[in-house]
């Protein structure tokens, strides 16, 4: 790809930009959210047409119009929201749209043959009879690798390829691509997770606010602190952990907890404590419980049985009554759950408390000293944006996600419920939002914080807890236990050579 550009009406999305792969590499593409990488990558892959500057495919000039230009010239790209029918097999999610012949006269046998071959060949351990429905997400997303290499994929992009993956799922990943790579193919990995494009990449290319600030580096060159350095324009330091040197009372204790949906139990017997100055880390694949546990401790759902404790208080009620008793809520769907996109920054920063003293007079909102409190918090965590009066639409993902940040945390609720505090944000926000969590423990809030990415989970918490199939499988000191083992229990519940107890507990 040569100079490169892409003009959106306020936005010069790639500048300039040139970027080049080989045969039979795997090359890491990062920077922050922003920065251009998935856009150039969606040039490439015929998603988005180009403003300017050349495509060639060994050589050859290439044009692409539309994605199916480029998986027929050997292009495939895995998106990080996959592209499956659940109540389909594999086989048949592969081979879909790619029927040779007309559907009364399609050759069923000789596609899941063809299918079979492709997941022996890579090594992929998974059955095309089985319904995609039942598979993990590794294995789903094997699935959508499995897609691309059935149309032809000569050069494969991973758009944030273990975003949701457990360290062993992510061994796997791995083995899959290293397969890849030794029979010449491409594959183009889209990262925020540096450790890993380190672990894996042959080179790196490293872009900065649609500009490419590091093109082609052996990766032997780079390290995770110079890679974050290119990306961000500064030192960024993300490893280092800060353990809470005390714990206070228990502020926050879930008794027995049980809730059910249409399918059956999706939360079962939870007990759970977290003590002023804690962060309580619960760990899981996605899928086990997590958004019900949310839920629950929040006031969007009742549960069956058990009780939320405040204080030794039952919390009962909807959402505005745990608010307005201090359970703040840092939603794992931020444009779902959190914030309205036509609203702007300042509306958005009293949602949910606009009926407070603070914000609300008799009749009438208290204006002046919303907007004073709305320049605060656009300074104090750095929100970029125009003004409070610039439309939450408008703010990049990382932004919209400080602006709920800053609404909850300013109010010094008691308890803090946080659903993926980072999820799609950029490295450089990630280490502020870090940094806030840790140093409102400090102060001696209680914060349980759910995130799938496991390497946050462990670096923020104090305690770390197990979530999987709806129990909690185990709840240690964070340092305890390894990567390994944390991902033997979110696979498997247990580690090996335990036994699971009649109650669910391991021996």
């Amino acid at each position: 790809m040569t100079h490169i550009t892409k003009q959106y009406p306020l936005v010069l999305a790639v500048d300039d930009v040139s970027f080049r792969v080989r045969r039979g590499e795997v090359h890491a593409l990062v920077g922050e959210n922003g920065a251009g990488k998935t856009t150039l990558m969606k040039i490439l892959y015929g998603m988005t047409s180009k403003n300017g500057g050349e495509i060639a495919i060994g050589g050859k000039p290439v044009n692409f119009k539309k994605p199916g230009d480029a998986i027929a010239a050997g292009i495939g790209m895995v998106h990080q929201h996959f592209q499956l029918t659940p109540v389909l097999t594999v086989a048949e999610n592969v081979v879909v749209g790619e029927e040779r012949q007309s559907w009364w006269n399609f050759n069923r046998k000789k596609a899941i043959a063809a299918v079979n071959e492709i997941i022996r060949e890579y090594g992929f351990k998974i059955d095309a009879g089985k319904r995609v429905g039942d598979l993990s997400v590794g294995e789903q997303q094997r699935v959508e690798i499995i897609k691309a290499l059935y149309r032809g994929a000569q050069i494969l992009i991973l758009d944030e390829p273990t975003a949701v993956l457990t360290p062993q799922e992510v061994d796997e990943l791995f083995k899959v691509i290293d397969r890849m790579r030794s029979l010449g193919k491409t594959v183009i990995i889209i990262t925020h997770k540096l450790k890993e494009a380190i672990a894996i990449s042959d080179a790196a290319s490293v872009m900065r606010d649609g500009k490419m600030v590091k093109a082609d580096v052996p990766i032997a060159e780079c390290s995770t602190d110079l890679l974050a350095k290119w990306m961000v324009g500064r030192d960024i330091e993300l490893d280092s952990t800060r353990r809470a040197q005390q714990f206070g009372e228990t502020v926050l204790e879930v008794k027995d907890l049980c809730c059910s949906d249409r399918h059956g139990p999706v939360l079962k017997n939870i007990d759970l404590r977290i003590r002023a100055g804690e962060i309580l880390g619960i760990a899981g694949v996605e899928g086990n419980g997590q958004t019900e546990l949310i839920e629950a401790l929040t006031g969007l759902r009742t549960p069956e049985s058990g009780q939320v404790l405040l204080r030794g208080e039952p919390l009962t009620g909807g959402p505005l009554h745990f608010l307005q008793k201090g359970v703040g809520h840092v939603p794992e769907d931020r444009l779902a759950r959190g914030l309205i996109k036509d609203l702007n920054i300042r509306e958005n920063l009293i949602l949910g408390y606009q009926w407070s003293d603070r914000f609300a007079g008799r009749f009438f909102l208290k204006m002046n000293d919303i907007t004073e409190f709305s320049r605060k918090v656009i300074k104090d965590y750095r929100i970029k944006a125009p003004s409070e009066k610039a439309l939450i639409s408008a703010l990049s993902g990382g932004n919209q996600q400080k602006v709920i940040i800053g609404r909850v945390f300013e109010e010094n609720p008691q308890v803090i419920i946080v659903a993926q505090p980072t999820r799609g944000v950029d490295i450089g926000a990630m280490e502020y939002i870090h940094e806030v969590l840790l140093n409102l423990r400090d102060a001696g809030a209680a914060i349980l914080l759910i995130s799938a990415d496991l390497d946050e989970v462990r670096r923020l918490s104090d305690t770390l807890a197990v979530l999987y199939e709806g129990e909690i499988v185990t709840e240690t000191p964070a340092d305890t236990l390894s990567e390994q083992e944390i991902g033997m229990y979110m696979l498997s519940g247990k580690m090996d050579g335990e036994e699971v107890l009649a109650d669910g507990k391991t021996a």
